[in-house]
């Protein structure tokens, strides 16, 4: 049980820090759809979508090496650790530096409209930075240095949020003369209207740049040395990561690629594809509740996993803590699919976002799975065979591509939110049904899955029996997710079961 609890301590330090900074950005969407028309928050979407891709690009499987390598007997951390934080920042530095100079035909190629040429170089630029602060992050992870590597995280968030708001929404208002009319000669010197959401990336990059300094111990415990002969072990290792890592961006982004290629003139009557893609991506946004946990139990379960592997009874702890966390998981995803209503209109501000809101709970139910998947996915990395971790994304990034194209011109974004859901679903079945062959682990499948089926019968019971009494209907809501809980704690006994262990 005391292994339970660290990886349970290391959980919640990296999870408050991941759940309060998420929620403070979170915090931004409903500024976002107040102070931005759907078209133009499409761009961001659009350009953030290719983000995604590109920082698994820019680390290419690099974190999840230097924690396996660390974890070798015998292995110089420093040494590891200077290696691949050199390789890292000269690789940055080109890449960084080829985005910027091929930002116009770069936004060409990807359809987005003319004149967002420096949005591409401030994102070229945190592409770069975040990659040389990844090791950094990597290292406290690694000394179990949570709260610092929480601490850092925060600051970062703090400062973006706090400039968003200084530049979106204080600027303006000063200068409309809402409030503060004495600082409008400040903020006339300061804000240029002309940049608009490229405010939202310059806010970024102001962060991104402030991590770095924040991470100034252990980048001055860094000594450059760059010899590739001793890399080659790490790059064979690395490699798939990264192919690994693409495949998942495509299952997690590319709906918001392919939406504006895909969805057929006027399928939405008045609305432009890029607005429906803002549209989508607002509405993804409120899919943030599930994969903030799971964001959060990466970053304590990766080290702890590779540190637990070597222990005898480490297959029933693996299964031990997929089960805690699928069933956590679907309490979320009836918790929040049941309650949508009040997050939208607490959140997406302008009455068109609140038109995809019926693709959020999909989104859950999908993110809910790649969850499960990274649970499973422990099997490859502990044996080495990080290749299947290839084959299984690039599966499912050939199941994304397929049923976007197909469901896209039929169902619009709800056809990207289905995709989205059997691609996850898939990749964790066959993760599992390889696993089961090559690293066995109890894992109490059928026992979840039936959860699953629960509480996805009751998120449909909430949503096509809804009194039209407003509170009628919230109250309704509101006992089938206790009802739900209840069933948990009645058939499963959470606390028995875990004085038991």
């Amino acid at each position: 049980m005391s292994v339970a609890k660290k990886l349970a301590s290391q959980t919640a330090v990296y999870g408050i820090s991941s759940i309060v900074g998420r929620v403070l950005t979170y915090l931004l969407v409903p500024v976002y759809t107040a102070r931005f028309a759907a078209a133009e928050y499409g761009i961001v979407t659009g350009l953030y979508a290719y983000v995604s891709f590109l920082n698994v690009v820019f680390t290419y499987g690099l974190e999840t090496t230097f924690f396996r390598f660390a974890n070798r007997p015998g292995t110089d951390r420093q040494l590891l650790y200077d290696r691949v934080l050199s390789l890292l920042l000269v690789s940055s530095v080109v890449l960084s530096g080829l985005l910027a100079w091929q930002a116009g035909p770069l936004l060409e190629l990807l359809g987005l409209p003319p004149g967002h040429e420096r949005y591409a170089v401030w994102l070229a630029l945190i592409l770069g930075l975040d990659a040389v602060a990844a090791i950094p992050f990597a290292r406290l992870r690694l000394e179990n240095k949570a709260r610092k590597f929480a601490g850092i995280r925060m600051a970062n968030i703090l400062l973006n949020v706090g400039l968003n708001l200084f530049f979106i929404v204080l600027c303006p208002d000063v200068l409309a003369g809402k409030y503060l009319s004495s600082l409008q000669p400040l903020a006339a010197r300061l804000y240029d209207p002309s940049i608009g959401v490229g405010y939202v990336f310059l806010a970024n990059l102001a962060a991104s740049a402030f991590t770095l300094l924040l991470l100034g111990r252990e980048l001055a415990a860094f000594r450059f040395g760059l010899s590739l002969e001793p890399l080659r072990p790490l790059l064979t290792y690395a490699y798939p990561i990264m192919l690994m890592g693409l495949a998942g961006m495509v299952n997690e982004t590319l709906d918001r690629i392919l939406l504006p290629t895909w969805l057929p003139d006027n399928f939405y009557p008045g609305k432009s594809s890029l607005t429906a893609v803002g549209i989508y991506g607002a509405c993804y946004k409120l899919s943030i509740f599930m994969s903030l946990v799971i964001q959060a139990f990466r970053y304590a379960a990766e080290p702890f996993f590779f540190a637990q592997s070597t222990e005898k009874n480490s297959p029933a702890t693996f299964a031990m803590v997929l089960k805690w966390f699928t069933i956590c998981c679907a309490v979320i995803f009836v918790g929040v699919s049941l309650n949508l209503e009040l997050l939208a209109e607490l959140f997406l501000k302008r009455a068109e976002y609140r038109e995809g809101i019926a693709v959020v709970p999909v989104l859950l139910l999908a993110n809910l799975f790649l969850g499960v998947y990274w649970n499973l996915s422990v099997w490859f990395k502990l044996t080495d065979k990080t290749y299947y971790g290839t084959y299984i994304g690039a599966a499912g990034a050939v199941v994304t591509i397929a049923l976007n194209i197909l469901l896209i011109p039929v169902l619009g974004y709800m056809g990207s939110a289905l995709a989205t859901l059997v691609c996850y679903f898939l990749m964790a079945a066959i993760c599992w049904w390889l696993g089961e062959r090559h690293f066995p682990v109890p894992y109490p499948v059928g026992r979840l899955l039936l959860w699953l089926l629960v509480a996805a019968g009751i998120v449909a019971l909430g949503w096509f029996v809804a009194p039209e009494n407003y509170w009628v209907r919230h109250a309704w809501h509101l006992g089938l997710c206790a009802a739900f809980v209840g069933l948990l704690v009645l058939v499963e006994k959470p606390q028995r079961v875990l004085a038991r262990r």
